[in-house]
């Protein structure tokens, strides 16, 4: 009979596969939407670069989200995971600020001067997922040390962290090499490319199949 850490490892593996799958129906959103928007016409609408930004790079979150809640209320037991999908969903709103003020202020959001944009829209639940993932650590150590300890070794959010720093670099040499996403297909794939968050959890699956199998 597997024990309760057996049980607690399986169960971790099935939920980091969930996020997983998440993003990659947010993306497929993503994608159709930005096809769609170009057949009829809006390939610079501003509310269709907005929607199609949101489901290729947020798309998860929501999802994450609602996860994070049925499990919740179905009184599953405190995980990473979990933490993880509700720390999505609340940094999922700030890039919808961050692209409105920078367009009201007149920043070239197609030139490399609204390359954040993107990294924002990509990134900020992962932003918010990391900081989700060390609170969860903090109040399962209860202390700091203890928690940066075990944030330094746990893959998840080492890569997590690492996803978070080099996303803005790549967008950034994209758009100085001439990348410019003038119509919703591009917006979606730039946003796609830009969305890494599906590493951290594929890491967290294979590192907790392998825990269950040794």
């Amino acid at each position: 009979m597997p024990d309760d850490k057996d049980r607690r490892e399986e169960h971790e593996e099935e939920e980091f596969g969930e996020l997983i799958k998440f993003t990659l129906a947010g993306f497929a959103g993503g994608l159709g939407l930005g096809w769609l928007l170009d057949r009829v016409g809006f390939q610079k609408d501003a509310r269709g670069q907005w929607a199609v930004r949101t489901l290729a790079g947020e798309g998860e979150s929501i999802l994450e989200g609602v996860f994070a809640i049925r499990k919740r209320l179905s009184g599953a037991a405190s995980s990473l995971a979990q933490a993880y999908g509700w720390g999505k969903l609340i940094g999922m709103t700030v890039p919808w600020w961050i692209d409105l003020i920078s367009r009201l202020l007149g920043v070239n959001v197609y030139g490399w001067e609204g390359f954040y944009i993107p990294y924002f829209y990509a990134m900020s639940d992962q932003l918010g997922a990391n900081v989700s993932g060390f609170i969860y650590l903090y109040r399962k150590e209860r202390s700091l040390s203890g928690a940066f300890k075990k944030y330094v070794k746990s893959p998840v959010m080492l890569t997590s962290l690492l996803v978070i720093l080099i996303v803005p670099v790549g967008l950034l040499v994209a758009r100085l090499l001439g990348f410019s996403p003038t119509t919703n297909l591009f917006v979606a794939l730039e946003t796609i490319a830009a969305n890494l968050c599906w590493l951290p959890p594929l890491v967290g699956m294979l590192v907790e199949r392998r825990r269950h199998q040794a």
